[in-house]
């Protein structure tokens, strides 16, 4: 695990639940992250791990329960790509830089910062490519770049890797590595996570609750 400010989590979920339609789509979910963490989150398709992710942003009140974060972490947010409108008129460019359009920089350091995001996920000779013009990994990456544009202290990915090959998720996990030995926390949903092992620091399984896993992967 890295050790920066390991004495004080920087995201705590205390008892998080929601029921829905009669139905508990998450129940009692406890959980406490580190900065600098890698967090592995794996489950059944339909467990709660995307309404989880949801909870976390914000985008969703549970019905029961409290989070407590730190109060000058930046979140970055990666949602699954079947999420995407891939018709959309809008390009590469502009869908990483809409994470930019909030913040309070300068126009030269939101330039400076978009360059730096392309470049890291190789998407400099795509940036004017309409996102329907996208194979199924370039349109991952495209929105891999927006989740990391921001510099987030805690980076929130779901099912990043599906879509990519096999050397592309290598290189995903070399980012997603860097980014934790800078500091970044990272909860990663994901089925496959054999592919980020080597920088997991846990995970955890969620089927509506929460279970701690065996540590091999």
């Amino acid at each position: 695990m890295n050790s920066h400010d390991t004495d004080t989590p920087i995201l705590r979920l205390d008892g998080i639940s929601l029921r829905r339609d009669g139905r508990d789509i998450l129940s009692n979910i406890c959980l406490e992250v580190q900065k600098g963490e890698f967090v592995a989150i794996t489950g059944p398709n339909g467990g709660g791990k995307t309404t989880l992710l949801r909870i976390i942003l914000g985008l969703q009140k549970p019905s029961a329960g409290r989070i407590e974060r730190r109060h000058d972490s930046v979140s970055g947010y990666m949602p699954q790509k079947t999420t995407v409108d891939s018709h959309f008129p809008v390009t590469v460019e502009e869908v990483v830089e809409s994470a930019l359009l909030a913040c309070s920089m300068t126009r030269n350091d939101k330039n400076r910062r978009l360059e730096e995001t392309l470049a890291m996920l190789g998407l400099q000779d795509l940036r004017r490519r309409p996102i329907g013009h996208l194979s199924g990994g370039q349109l991952q990456r495209t929105l891999i770049a927006r989740a990391l544009v921001r510099k987030p202290d805690i980076l929130l990915l779901d099912e990043p890797m599906s879509y990519l090959d096999r050397h592309a998720e290598r290189e995903l996990a070399e980012i997603l590595g860097r980014l934790k030995d800078e500091g970044t926390t990272i909860l990663m949903v994901t089925h496959s996570p054999a592919a980020v092992a080597s920088i997991t620091d846990r995970r955890i399984y969620i089927d509506r609750t929460s279970e701690p896993t065996a540590g091999d992967f």
